[in-house]
């Protein structure tokens, strides 16, 4: 991270979604506000701002990040991917066919976050255990869909899924 005095911009250099990025920006923004106010990303979403909700995740180096918490700065010489880089050729991705078919976006709200969780699992775990499912997308609050349809979504991408409804209920 370059120093500067306090307040005064700082210019950053980062790639988004394979795309080279520079910018002068204040040292206090966060990535999530750069990304929406300053690059024009807008699928990240902001929902509490203080790391506890998933919507803003994004992936900073490979590894999923709440966008909220990390200043912009920080990701000075960064890879950043977000829910923008999923599709290639203005085509869903597999992942996001897949949550679609699932019924597992319903507002939509928590959707970008919970890819980019998935995403940070799956490099992790690519035949990823129940557990390991629920572990990895734990930190995303879904209102709406109750979880079971995303986690089915998750094993039918793996290849795991013996028969839709199978997941009766999921246990914390």
């Amino acid at each position: 991270m370059k120093r500067a005095e306090a307040g005064e911009p700082v210019e950053i250099s980062l790639r988004i979604n394979g795309e080279k990025v520079t910018c002068r920006v204040p040292p206090h923004v966060t990535l999530l506000r750069f990304l929406r106010e300053y690059v024009g990303l807008t699928g990240t979403k902001e929902g509490c701002s203080a790391g506890e909700c998933g919507a803003c995740t994004v992936l900073f180096n490979g590894r999923a990040v709440n966008s909220c918490l990390v200043l912009a700065v920080e990701a000075d010489g960064a890879n950043i991917r977000t829910v923008e880089g999923e599709c290639r050729n203005n085509r869903l991705s597999r992942l996001q066919e897949l949550l679609d078919k699932h019924h597992a976006v319903q507002c939509g709200f928590c959707t970008p976050g919970m890819i980019m969780s998935i995403r940070d699992l799956l490099a992790r775990h690519p035949k990823p255990t129940l557990r390991q499912i629920q572990e990895g997308i734990e930190g995303n609050f879904c209102r709406c869909t109750g979880y079971v349809q995303i986690i089915e979504a998750i094993l039918e991408y793996t290849g795991q899924l013996k028969k839709k409804g199978e997941l009766k209920r999921v246990r914390g």
